[in-house]
């Protein structure tokens, strides 16, 4: 009986964990709009603006429609880029995060953003594209940003793909563009299985 009880006990508070890689040049505010995820979801963190650029790998925690996602944060200087593959493999979606008002790396970001989606370990899953930085004026909007991204619609291949207007300094479109991912990737679970986890 106890087994029984033990096992249903662990069904209940098992939560399918996905993995979310955050991914783009460096400054274009992928650091900020983690943070922002998870100050909108009642989580203490530090303040959009006092984060400095990511060395390396920052991760967050979020539990939204009865999942968890672990995001993984990674820097986007040139020399950190080489690192992205490592992750590849255990990644169940992308966010490129996009610098909207930065039009003189926006070749520079979409050669990238090229590389990274040739890597076979993505083949598939999800893609969720954020144009970056919409509080600001004189930004590119989706109209712009997307023509340019799909240019090599072919290596995007057959997979859930968004390109979404945000500002990750306000909050503005955080919450959507985390609901239509969380939706992905639970219709992607069996091509890329979540991890279980035990609710601590």
């Amino acid at each position: 009986m106890y087994t029984l009880l033990h096992g249903f006990y662990k069904y209940m508070v098992q939560k399918d964990e996905y993995c979310v890689l955050i991914l783009g040049l460096d400054n274009a505010g992928k650091t900020v709009k983690a943070a922002k995820t998870k100050l909108t979801k009642n989580y203490k963190g530090i303040h959009p603006s006092k984060i400095t650029t990511t060395v390396g790998l920052n991760i967050g925690k979020i539990e939204i429609t009865g999942v968890r996602l672990t995001f993984w944060d990674l820097g986007g200087q040139t020399e950190l880029q080489s690192l992205w593959d490592k992750y590849y493999a255990e990644s169940h979606a992308i966010i490129y995060i996009v610098d909207s008002n930065d039009r003189e790396r926006i070749d520079e970001s979409k050669e990238t953003f090229d590389k990274m989606i040739a890597n076979e370990n993505l083949q598939g899953i999800p893609l969720l594209v954020l144009a970056n930085k919409q509080d600001i004026p004189e930004c590119m909007g989706v109209r712009e940003v997307k023509p340019i991204f799909n240019k090599n619609a072919h290596m995007i291949g057959k997979r859930d793909c968004m390109v979404m207007p945000v500002s990750a300094l306000t909050g503005e479109g955080v919450d959507e563009g985390i609901h239509w991912l969380v939706d992905c990737v639970k219709r992607n679970s069996l091509m890329r299985p979540p991890k279980s986890n035990e609710n601590s």
